[in-house]
């Protein structure tokens, strides 16, 4: 990702974040990126209970006004406000604490031996290590050591 786009994220993440917690949504990610019929900005957005279209189209609504006041992106764009889905991903320390007890895929930025992905159970987080139960065993996985982790079905 380039720094431009980067700074993009960054920005909108800044407004976005504290404008979903009034509505009590949870901002979970953003993606800006090119794809086939052009750049494609994506919010995805959660709650307790899930996210309806009305949260979805009022944030869209929101993220719309801020980004024509604030110029940001320079060329076209579509933008995207959505659910994260089944298959969430998981980010942040809250996002482990949330989904506990809930199936994970946690991909690793080194193998822990010649593994590098892990399907199992969230047991937790402890301090700054997430607990994964692989076939009834503990696997203990530092959170600056996860490249990727997601809910899985």
């Amino acid at each position: 990702m380039s720094s431009g786009t980067d700074r993009i994220i960054g920005t909108i993440q800044e407004f976005a974040e504290p404008v979903l917690a009034e509505r009590g949504l949870e901002l979970v990610e953003i993606q800006f990126r090119p794809e086939a019929h052009g750049w494609v900005l994506r919010l995805f957005i959660d709650k307790e209970g899930g996210v309806t279209i009305d949260d979805c189209a009022d944030v869209s609504r929101e993220i719309s006004a801020y980004l024509e006041v604030e110029d940001l992106i320079e060329h076209s764009y579509h933008l995207e406000v959505s659910s994260p889905g089944l298959e969430r991903p998981l980010k942040r320390r809250r996002d482990f604490e949330r989904f506990s007890g809930r199936k994970a895929r946690i991909k690793l930025k080194e193998p822990v031996g010649e593994q590098r992905v892990f399907v199992g159970t969230l047991a937790g987080i402890e301090e700054e290590t997430v607990l994964l139960l692989v076939d009834g065993r503990e696997q203990r996985f530092a959170l600056n050591m996860i490249s990727r982790a997601r809910l899985a079905l």
